[in-house]
């Protein structure tokens, strides 16, 4: 969708990242706190640091202004920014330090973030610099972006001298400064509470996307802007347009602590596909796949373009929320389409399951397959499980031909999916007859059929997971004769 022709200005506060990651060693005798032994210790930019960086490894040409302290942190900043390919201009203000955030990690979660900032107006003529550089520099832009984190850079000079730019993209901590300054604003979901004066809207939590999507005029009003998005805190976002129904993306579930950066991302990709020519709706939807990209891996990082394309493959064909692919299911049925639907954990896909899938396909036209979340595994299967993540197990089974559409849920029971996909057969494995489940008065209900399959030769999951742990272990080896299994 673009090329390394593409120019992009951000502007914005920068920051550092650190990510410290190590083991728990032992309890500190100073008070009952863990002690971690940190191994890693990795730099990122942050801020509008991470977006510059997010659309240079996109192949824009970006040029990144800000400040930054006189003190090694601005130094390390400039270097992981050069080294991404990011041009910059980031004069040293004396007496100011460089933002740093620092997260401390242990087991994958997170233990501690610490911040080191200035949040105070940069002095006049850091700002004259500023102002002078950003001029020259948005001239011959196709977009500019302000990443306004309330960190003194963008100071109502600098807003006026970005007024009237023909597509500027704010990414703002705080909405209402900017009014009537650009094309496209994305305020988070807090944010958006407070433009709107409903901060305490209770009906607000229980439906995010339907409470904002009837308060699409009120947000571009008190905006200004000609394209609004609402995130939806780690659920999407919803894209209010004059004259159009909110266009909603869906995010995939990922723990709080890997969100960090998503945001940079979504607004950089967002604000390069607008510049290449993009509809809305289609740089919404990029840029929510580029977010889930970087949304599963730690610390904070970038999209590439094979990532990017291959989660849009998985966006477009296979992998999608359940309410995303019931909709495409009233497009089968209005074509006479059978729709076949089944679930299970999927925590080690082997021919079992493929041979299973195989057969549920062949009684109908459409094979919707859902996969239990994370949480869910846990509680059916005990501690240890899963082996594999829900984004690692839905890619294995959108990789399988025969499947036409892999979904999640979090839930015990599919019973709330169901009543979404209202399938024409729920097919289970042999080891679940139909008289047993209790989706099967459901799925009944709603006019369809409930079959069971036979049993598959192969081993059951938790044998093979229990197999490899104990090869790995040294406690036996990797092969064995098969038999008849459960195959879900």
């Amino acid at each position: 969708m673009t090329d390394r022709f593409i120019e992009a200005v951000v502007v914005g506060d920068v920051m550092l990242d650190s990510w410290l990651r190590g083991p728990v060693s032992r309890v500190a005798q100073e008070a009952p706190v863990p002690v971690v032994s940190v191994r890693e210790d990795d730099d990122a930019p942050g801020g509008a640091g991470n977006t510059a960086a997010n659309l240079a490894a996109l192949g824009a040409r970006v040029q990144l202004l800000g400040v930054i302290g006189d003190d090694p942190c601005g130094e390390r900043l400039t270097r992981e920014l050069r080294l991404r390919g990011v041009e910059t201009f980031l004069p040293a203000v004396p007496g100011r330090r460089t933002a740093h955030r620092r997260r401390l990690m242990t087991g994958g979660r997170l233990v501690a973030r610490y911040d080191e900032e200035d949040r105070e107006p940069i002095p006049p003529q850091a700002e004259r610099a500023l102002i002078a550089r950003l001029r020259e520099a948005a001239s011959s832009a196709h977009v500019v972006i302000a990443c306004d984190h309330a960190a003194g850079v963008c100071t109502p000079a600098v807003r006026r001298a970005l007024t009237g730019l023909p597509l500027l993209v704010v990414d703002a901590h705080a909405v209402a400064p900017w009014r009537g300054c650009s094309a496209a604003v994305l305020p988070s979901y807090r944010e958006t509470l407070r433009l709107l004066g409903e901060e305490a809207a209770g009906g607000a939590e229980e439906d995010r996307a339907g409470f904002l999507a009837a308060r699409t005029a009120r947000l571009l009003a008190v905006t200004g802007a000609e394209l609004v998005v609402t995130a939806l805190d780690g659920e999407g976002t919803l894209l209010h347009q004059r004259g159009r129904q909110p266009y909603r993306t869906y995010a995939e579930p990922a723990p709080a602590h890997m969100a960090a950066g998503t945001g940079d991302t979504y607004t950089a990709v967002f604000a390069l596909w607008l510049a290449a020519g993009a509809v809305p709706e289609e740089a919404a939807r990029t840029a929510q796949a580029a977010a889930g990209v970087v949304a599963r891996r730690p610390g904070t990082t970038v999209c590439t373009w094979h990532e990017l394309l291959r989660a849009l493959r998985g966006t477009d064909g296979v992998v999608r929320p359940a309410e995303r692919v019931a909709e495409r299911l009233d497009e089968h049925r209005r074509r006479g389409e059978r729709i076949v639907f089944t679930h299970g954990c999927f925590d080690g896909l082997r021919r079992g399951h493929v041979a299973y899938l195989e057969q549920a396909r062949r009684l109908g036209d459409v094979l919707v397959v859902a996969v239990h979340g994370d949480a869910s595994v846990t509680r059916l299967k005990g501690a240890g499980r899963p082996v594999n993540p829900c984004a690692d197990r839905m890619s294995a089974l959108a990789a399988l031909n025969h499947v036409d559409y892999v979904t999640w849920f979090e839930e015990d029971t599919p019973e709330r999916l169901i009543r979404m996909i209202r399938p024409d057969l729920y097919v289970r494995g042999g080891d679940h007859p139909p008289g047993t489940l209790p989706e099967s008065p459901v799925v009944r209900a709603l006019g369809g059929e409930v079959m069971t399959l036979g049993h598959v030769a192969g081993r059951s999951s938790g044998e093979v997971i229990e197999r490899i742990r104990a090869f790995e272990s040294g406690g036996g080896t990797a092969g064995g004769h098969e038999e008849d299994e459960p195959v879900a």
